[in-house]
């Protein structure tokens, strides 16, 4: 009779090990489930060697699957044409994220990247956008992360998933994380109705940021380079030993009149214009539109055509109605002048003001 305690002083090693890094409880080491669950981590081990931090210790394979599923875009596919104006913004996050990954041997000691930059500005100026085309123009992995994508009921698995996420960015380096709404996940720690788990969170952030590029390098030598970039439209509220380590505060405004312009005309690139399109016009009568703003505004001239090729048609007759029939009738002035009607500017000049004030205070740019 096979003894049944053969081999499973191996298996109660292995689990401590995994329990130090947070996969289960040693507690449920002796039941069968647990021994499968050791047996299936090895497996995983096996078929994705990427899953391993720098140390060598394994990434939870649950945790990891997720976020590589939810957050991880490795071809983001937007370029810095891409992104109307905000030439200032374009040339210091270039000179943070893109050129210490092109002349890694000038960027030591003192002149040592960034840790992270922190980008905020009115929303709908193009903060997630300039994210995506730093991503693309340097060619890191893209993490998009929301403060729902880290978000638990289970105690502990938060903090998990952070250290999680930011083991995956090292695994995949040159890589960049994105925080997008960073307020919602970092306010002020010490904060009345603050809840221990979200303090929990706070620190494991910031502790990861702190050592984000200090404990990895590729085989040549080279550090493994991992970017953190975060957005916010409430910088006030953010905590002031995060706002520490985003150690580039980048002020993201509304667009002003060439910008508007170019955004216009790349907005209206794949359709038709007809010749009275007037864009300095349309530009002008923009101002104190955000990005998103501008957007809706092209958006919604650019199907007045269509809704005047179906207006007095039935359902069928619609259904019938072939591309072409549509596609010739362009764009007219008209059709600005009528969204521009409709389409309201979304931010107020208090926000731009105590956006320019947190500015003038608090930012490194």
């Amino acid at each position: 009779m096979a003894n049944p305690l053969a081999g499973l002083q191996d298996h109660i090693k292995l689990a401590r090990d995994y329990a130090l890094e947070g996969l289960y409880d040693t507690s449920i080491i002796f039941f069968d489930g647990a021994i499968a669950q050791i047996n299936k981590v090895v497996m995983l081990r096996k078929v994705s060697p990427r899953r391993v931090n720098m140390k060598g210790q394994i990434i939870d394979m649950d945790l990891a699957a997720m976020l590589e599923r939810d957050v991880l875009d490795s071809t983001p596919g937007v370029r810095w044409d891409d992104v109307a104006g905000l030439s200032e913004a374009k040339r210091l996050l270039e000179e943070a994220v893109v050129l210490p990954l092109w002349m890694p041997e000038y960027f030591q000691g003192i002149r040592r990247p960034w840790k992270g930059v922190l980008m905020f500005g009115p929303p709908g100026t193009g903060k997630t956008l300039l994210a995506k085309a730093v991503a693309t123009e340097c060619g890191t992995t893209f993490f998009n992360v929301s403060s729902a994508t880290l978000a638990s009921k289970w105690r502990g698995e938060s903090e998990r998933m952070v250290r999680c996420l930011f083991d995956l960015a090292r695994a995949y380096a040159p890589s960049t994380i994105f925080i997008d709404e960073i307020d919602s996940l970092c306010t002020s720690r010490g904060a009345s109705g603050e809840h221990e788990s979200s303090r929990r969170v706070k620190s494991e952030l910031l502790v990861q940021i702190d050592g984000v590029n200090n404990s990895s390098t590729t085989e040549d030598g080279q550090p493994k380079i991992v970017m953190v970039l975060a957005a916010t439209n409430f910088p006030w509220d953010i905590d002031e030993a995060l706002r520490r380590r985003l150690e580039k505060r980048i002020y993201i405004p509304l667009p002003d009149f060439e910008s508007r312009k170019a955004l216009i005309n790349i907005n209206l690139r794949t359709v038709q214009i007809a010749a009275d399109v007037n864009i300095d016009e349309v530009a002008r009568r923009t101002e104190g539109y955000s990005g998103d703003d501008l957007t809706n505004v092209c958006r919604d001239a650019s199907m007045n055509g269509m809704r005047r090729k179906i207006a007095g048609k039935t359902r069928d007759e619609i259904k019938n109605m072939s591309k072409d029939d549509i596609a010739k009738d362009p764009v007219a002035m008209c059709d600005f002048v009528e969204a521009l009607v409709k389409v309201q500017k979304s931010v107020s000049p208090a926000d731009i003001e105590k956006h320019e004030k947190w500015m003038a205070e608090f930012g490194s740019a």
